[in-house]
């Protein structure tokens, strides 16, 4: 029972980071234009990893999308396949740990679903792999441009979707590492049960081998012996 509760925690873990990290790919702000040195602002600057956006003091917003997707910077492009691929991962871990839990019906046997459940939580952890290292290279892209004196282009700051990114990636590789400890901890124990019994019942059927061969036959008691004795002792 604590390991079908186990289970639904660390699945329920996993799928709340994996929604977080699907909410920040179409989120708008991945940066934001610093104030930093500013004394009067009038428009804003952010963008993400499909367009760049400003928006001015009355509140309106124009935006443009990246015109070519082999133009962008190098940064940009592996933090879109990085979200991609965490994203999917994600998702073929969500169904697999639906099919591999025992408060489901389907699967199979229960070593089956344990090794389906154990390849859930591993799709669980790189995906929130590839999007901590999504979010982290979009970061110290940010703060390198920041920090740097030579740099006198606009300065950005990290945005609101760095850290859903991050805090939903801790859930995916927290919830991952516990559904995946807790099926190798069930799966040990049912080796050690099956290899003492299979060891057991191998020394008792040698044992029964041994004491009574298949092919021995106990020869039929002599009669005729033990009455003429008798009669013997009879008449003594």
């Amino acid at each position: 029972m604590s390991n079908m509760v186990t289970e639904i925690v660390a699945f329920m873990l996993s799928t709340s980071g994996w929604v977080l990290v699907s909410s920040t790919l179409p989120t708008d702000y991945w940066k934001v234009s610093s104030l930093d040195g500013t004394v009067i602002t009038t428009a804003t600057y952010w963008s993400n990893l499909w367009k760049t956006c400003v928006t001015d003091s009355t509140g309106v917003s124009n935006c443009k999308d990246f015109p070519s997707m082999l133009a962008l910077d190098g940064y940009i492009q592996a933090c879109r396949g990085l979200m991609i691929s965490s994203i999917c991962l994600g998702f073929f871990g969500s169904v697999f740990a639906l099919i591999g839990m025992k408060c489901t019906r389907i699967g199979g046997t229960d070593q089956v679903k344990a090794r389906i459940a154990f390849f859930a939580g591993f799709n669980f952890i790189l995906a929130g792999l590839c999007s901590l290292t999504a979010c982290s290279l979009y970061a110290h892209k940010i703060t390198s441009e920041f920090f740097d004196p030579m740099y006198i282009a606009q300065k950005y700051e990290l945005g609101a979707a760095l850290f859903i990114g991050w805090g939903g990636s801790a859930l995916c590789i927290l919830g991952g590492v516990v559904l995946c400890f807790s099926l190798s901890d069930g799966l040990s124990k049912r080796s050690v049960v099956y290899g003492y019994n299979g060891a057991t019942s191998i020394m008792s059927a040698r044992t029964v081998d041994h004491r009574h061969p298949v092919n021995y036959r106990r020869p039929p008691p002599d009669y005729s012996t033990s009455s003429q004795q008798f009669d013997k002792n009879a008449y003594v």
